[in-house]
């Protein structure tokens, strides 16, 4: 990885725009700085998946989902960054505290129901039994009193992470350095 005081051209480019709010390049992008356009995709399709404000789920929601992904598919980076994210803008350490332990124990139920457990439960089978995916698991979703935005937005945030996932724990990347979390505690 390029140190961010060794970048230069692209790679410079590409980290100014990959600055986390607190002004840091995450290990994340900076494990592609050897090809920095793809550093460019990755951040694209990263802020439209869970910072966009045309998204209609909450955004701490949309983290969980993020969480439990890279829980199922064992990426303690992803989880360390993003689970840190849904505790701040949940506000609420037994709350939070809750949700986690729910999460690792791949039972959800504990912590929710209806639409957002129907969610959940889409995500874990988005990610364990892709190749088994049929229209009919929209059934249980709309069902559950979810519109196909909302179905939409929970699919990207788990293609999203299965992608992130499988680059992080293929280059071995781990948290050293990083700020944990995209948010800061005073955040919304």
């Amino acid at each position: 990885m390029i140190d961010d005081e060794d970048a230069t051209g692209a790679v410079k480019e590409m980290y100014d725009k990959a600055r986390s709010p607190h002004g840091t390049v995450d290990n994340v992008m900076r494990c592609q700085s050897l090809r920095p356009h793809t550093i460019a995709g990755h951040m694209a399709i990263y802020k439209s998946v869970l910072h966009n404000p045309d998204n209609k789920l909450p955004f701490w929601f949309l983290e969980v989902v993020a969480s439990y992904t890279s829980i199922i598919n064992q990426c303690d980076y992803s989880l360390t960054h993003h689970f840190m994210n849904a505790r701040r803008l949940i506000k609420d350490k037994q709350k939070s505290d809750d949700i986690f332990a729910a999460l690792k124990d791949h039972a959800p139920e504990r912590c929710f129901a209806g639409k957002m457990l129907a969610l959940l439960n889409y995500a874990k089978k988005l990610t364990t039994s892709v190749a088994k995916m049929d229209a009919a698991d929209m059934e249980p979703l709309r069902a559950a009193g979810c519109d196909d935005g909302e179905i939409l937005e929970v699919n990207q945030v788990v293609a999203y992470f299965n992608y992130s996932n499988r680059v992080l724990n293929g280059l071995g990347v781990t948290t050293e350095g990083d700020v944990i979390g995209y948010y800061s505690e005073d955040d919304d």
